[in-house]
Parts: structure tokens; sequence; C-alpha cells
């Protein structure tokens, strides 16, 4: 990735991934981070990882629930979690309708 500033708008993506009940949308990727946003179907979580580095994650539309080691944290619209990557962890959507949220870690490992 170069230096100079990356702008994309409404839609757009560098790339997506899907998995059952799952849409990944890498929006910015450097040599330091990566910002991601995920989305999750009602019933559905992520696999477990775990690897260096950390990670924020930004609840946009609905409420996931978080898992990192063996504490849960339970995240709606809005609210922000903060941890270390090398826990495992693994996003859980526990409701009815689709969640929505955004993801940077770094460095970037995920995409």
């Amino acid at each position: 990735m170069k230096d100079n500033p990356i702008f994309l708008k409404s839609g757009e993506q560098l790339s997506k991934t899907r998995t059952p009940g799952k849409v990944f949308r890498l929006m910015i990727k450097s040599d330091r981070l990566e910002a991601i946003i995920a989305e999750i179907d009602p019933h559905s979580s992520s696999r477990w990882y775990q690897h260096d580095g950390e990670e924020l994650h930004y609840v946009l539309e609905g409420e996931i629930e978080y898992d990192v080691g063996d504490k849960s944290y339970r995240l709606h619209k809005g609210e922000l979690l903060w941890h270390k990557s090398n826990e495992k962890h693994r996003a859980r959507n526990i409701s009815d309708k689709k969640a929505k949220y955004a993801t940077v870690g770094t460095p970037p490992t995920f995409m």
C-alpha cells in the first residue's frame, strides 16, 4: 500500500469474503493495520481466532456478543471493545436481527 490517503465512497470496499452466515468487507489494509466491516446473520458466529496484535470492534447496527478468553461482552450499537488478539476471541450474533460492526486490527492478519 502506498502512503497516500485512501478514500472509499459508500458501498465501496477492497474485497469481500462470504462464509455461511457472515460477510467480511476489507476496507483498508496497510503494513500496520486493517479495517473490516463485518455482518453476522442472526444466531451465527465467527470461528475462534488467536494471533499477535490488538483489535478494536465498534458496533454499527444491532448487537453482538464478543468472547475474549473466558469473558463475554455484549455490545450494542455505538459501543466499542478493545482487546489483545493473543487471547482467543470470536464474535457472536445472539439476536434475531443482522448485526454489523467495524473491526480495526494491528498488525493486519485477518484478510
